[in-house]
This record gives C-alpha cells, sequence and structure tokens, in this order.
C-alpha cells in the first residue's frame, strides 16, 4: 500500500509596496481642491481677463468705442518714449537698490555671525526697517528725513555748519534736487535687512570644520572668507538678488509716496506708468498689456529663483 505524502505548504512572499490606483491619488488631492481652486480664482482669472482686455482698445472717457485690436497696445508698450524711459528707470531702481542692499546685508551678515553681548538686540533692531510698512516708511524717510524745512538731513547740515561758525546751512530740497537717490536710499534701507537674513542663514549653515581646517593650516581671515566663505555663499547671493529683483520691481509705495515720479519723469517706473496709463489717461487697453509684459518678465526672474532654491535643497537633503 502506497502512502501519499503531501508537501509542506510554503508560505506566500511578502507582498510589495501597493501602487496607489487612480482612484487613491486623486482621493489624496481631493482635500488640496479647495486651495487650488481659491488659487485659480484669486490669481489665474484675473490674468486671462486682463489678457483680453490687453487686446481691445479700450478708454473709460469713450466706453462706446471699444474694440479688439489685436497686438497693438503690445506694440505700444514696446515703442512709447514714455514706457522705454519707465523700463530704463525700473533697471536702474532695481539694480541700485538690490546690489547696494546685498553689499550692506554682507557685511551686515558677517558682523552678527560673530559673538558679542548684545547680539540678539542688535538682530532685532537691525530687522526692524524690513517689519515696517512700505507706505509707512516712505512717508517716514519724505517727512522726517527729507523734508527741506524740519527734515533729519538739513537739521544735521544746520547743526554741523553752526559748529563750525556759520548762521545756517543752505537748505536742500533732497527729494525735488536728487530724486532717484531718494527713492534709492529708503528702499534700500527697507530691504537691507532682507538680505542680510538669508546671507545670514547662508553662514550659520556653513560647515565649521572646513573652517577650522583653514584656521589651522594658517589661512587669513580676508583668504578664509574669500576663498571658502564666498564661494558657499554663491546660492545664497544668488537667491537674495533674485528674489529682491522680483519684489523691488514691482515698487510702487516708494515712489508714489516719495516722488510721485517726478521731476519730469525721472523716477517713473513701470508700475507707477500702469498706473497713470489707468488712472490718469483712462487707456485700460494699454495699461493691460504693460501689466501682462511686466508678469511674463517676473515669472522669468521668478523661475531662476526657483531653480536656484531647488538647489539649496537638494544640498541640505544630500549632507
Amino acid at each position: 500500500m502506497t502512502t501519499l505524502t503531501t508537501p509542506p505548504r510554503t508560505a506566500p512572499p511578502p507582498a510589495g509596496p501597493r501602487t496607489p490606483s487612480g482612484v487613491d491619488k486623486w482621493r489624496r488631492r481631493i482635500p488640496l481642491l479647495p486651495a487650488l481652486i481659491f488659487t485659480i480664482v484669486v490669481t489665474q482669472l484675473p490674468f486671462v481677463a486682463t489678457l483680453v482686455i490687453s487686446t481691445f482698445r479700450w478708454n473709460i472717457l469713450r466706453p462706446g468705442e471699444r474694440h479688439f485690436t489685436g497686438l497693438s497696445n503690445y506694440t505700444f508698450v514696446f515703442t512709447d518714449e514714455r514706457l522705454r524711459t519707465a523700463v530704463l528707470n525700473t533697471v536702474v531702481l532695481t539694480a541700485s537698490v538690490v546690489l547696494i542692499s546685498v553689499l550692506l546685508g554682507l557685511g551686515l551678515a558677517v558682523l552678527l555671525d560673530r559673538r558679542f553681548p548684545g547680539r540678539g538686540l542688535a538682530r532685532t533692531m537691525l530687522i526692524a526697517p524690513f517689519l515696517v510698512m512700505p507706505v509707512a516708511a516712505s512717508l517716514l524717510w519724505k517727512h522726517a528725513i527729507y523734508n527741506p524745512d524740519y527734515g533729519l538731513l538739513n537739521g544735521t547740515l544746520n547743526t554741523l555748519y553752526r559748529f563750525f561758525g556759520a548762521d545756517h546751512g543752505p537748505t536742500v530740497d533732497w527729494v525735488s534736487t536728487y530724486p532717484m537717490p531718494a527713492v534709492v536710499v529708503s528702499l534700500v534701507w527697507q530691504w537691507t535687512p532682507f538680505m542680510m537674513l538669508i546671507i545670514l542663514a547662508g553662514l550659520q549653515a556653513q560647515p565649521g570644520d572646513v573652517l577650522e581646517a583653514a584656521r589651522v593650516d594658517g589661512a587669513s581671515a580676508m583668504a578664509t572668507f574669500r576663498h571658502i566663505t564666498l564661494p558657499h555663499l554663491r546660492q545664497y547671493l544668488e537667491l537674495g538678488i533674485l528674489l529682491g529683483t522680483i519684489y523691488v520691481v514691482q515698487t510702487f509705495d516708494a515712489v508714489y509716496t516719495i516722488t510721485q515720479g517726478g521731476p519730469g519723469s525721472r523716477t517713473t517706473n513701470l508700475p507707477y506708468e500702469i498706473y497713470l496709463t489707468m488712472f490718469r489717461k483712462y487707456e485700460y487697453g494699454e495699461a493691460a498689456a504693460a501689466g501682462v509684459v511686466v508678469v511674463l518678465g517676473s515669472i522669468v526672474i521668478a523661475t531662476f529663483a526657483l531653480r536656484t532654491i531647488a538647489s539649496l535643497f537638494r544640498q541640505e537633503v544630500s549632507r
């Protein structure tokens, strides 16, 4: 009689990670849909409406004459002399503010990276200008500092003249005489803390063992800063420059409050020129076309900023 033996039962192999199905993916995305819909309604629909308006010749003073003109408003944007002047002023204003703010922020960050009594208080005081509302900061500079009658600058100059034996110094109308420097200085005062914070974060992320090795090898402080610290800060400096450019190129408060674009359109930048086109000339189509051009330029700059941020994140993950 033959006995039949059954082979031992083996355990099934462990199941691997289950690939989520399409239903599971959408189920995970459902909580994000309200935020996505809100973002589309608040940002994309107005931009689409602006694109549509930019293709019309539309002056609110002549509402019955609105008609489709295609890309003629964009042709006007790139050929109008006032807009070309506004573009040049925007470039000068943005480049001056960003570069000076980065240099001052770098110097302040290097100082604040050292340990000294009262460092926390010094950081708080240096960050304070960035926390002031832009309009309030512009009013402060226009009336408390630049005013020719009771401003701080002329008051200080008159005190110095009296100290050296003169009755009083010359009364300088800083805003009318130096309109672009007046706006640049006020914006540098406001944006230097922003650059300082970014660069200070880069300094504190610097590996200490590398600095210690350079110190042991006898490298001077200047050589260490030039050959080790600056290359490490390159991406942080790029990030500060890109983000600062995105924000400063949209400056409206300081120009409107301090100079109102004058004298002679010497400080009229693109945002203020768009405001004049919209609310003084009432040319909705031209203003919309100029706004689209500014947005597209900001998107190009933002793309480089996002790449820089992504590279910083990749470096932090790889450490």
